[in-house]
């Protein structure tokens, strides 16, 4: 017989009755079709409650009843399974890109025509993005030291030096002056007289010639 979700399904049937779950390939979530009642099963209950009644012919006829079940449970279950494929195939979509049977409700791209794995939605994955950014700049931000955590966006911009070019002591990066020697380890970037930009090491202003 040719049916769809013969990869997928769980058989979940017993004497009972007929019962399947069908589980999306992508996102693994679960569709269970509606139990229907097994004929077989009603007559093998009825043949051991007339068993039991008659003693020593219960052996005998509960191994009738088994017979009835084998004989009739092939058919039978592959009608409810095919049954059960109509009742749930509504919920389902097979991407014609990649194959794969995936549920409309979470993992089917109705405007592409294709499984989220190979059209994914812009809108979720623009919040998936940044969610993740969110949670990778609070990691970085928790792995940064007291000291990084207060420097400003001009402290960033600076130049830092992590030794003293006198001494060659460590300095920290906040540091003004060398806390071995007191060498001036920031210069200033700007003319005091007329606010043009300095050069590293200028001892005079290139706009008005103002010493530095």
């Amino acid at each position: 017989m040719n049916i769809p979700f013969t990869d997928n399904y769980q058989d979940l049937s017993t004497d009972s009755g007929y019962q399947f779950k069908f589980i999306c390939e992508k996102c693994g979530n679960g569709y269970m079709s509606s139990f229907k009642k097994s004929a077989t099963g009603a007559i093998s209950g009825a043949l051991n409650i007339v068993g039991n009644l008659f003693g020593g012919a219960a052996s005998d006829v509960s191994a009738t009843s088994d017979d009835i079940h084998r004989m009739a449970a092939g058919p039978q279950h592959d009608k409810a399974l095919q049954d059960a494929v109509e009742e749930i195939a509504p919920k389902f979509a097979q991407c014609k890109r990649c194959g794969t049977w995936v549920c409309k409700e979470v993992c089917w791209n109705e405007e592409r025509g294709l499984c989220k794995g190979c059209a994914p939605q812009l809108g979720e994955e623009m919040a998936a993005a940044q969610a993740q950014h969110s949670q990778e700049e609070a990691f970085a931000h928790a792995r940064m030291s007291e000291e990084e955590k207060h420097l400003g966006e001009k402290d960033w911009n600076d130049m830092k030096k992590a030794s003293c070019p006198k001494c060659n002591a460590s300095v920290k990066a906040h540091s003004k002056f060398c806390p071995e020697c007191g060498e001036k380890l920031v210069t200033d970037d700007k003319c005091k007289k007329c606010g043009a930009k300095l050069t590293e090491n200028a001892k005079f202003c290139p706009e008005c010639g103002e010493k530095v």
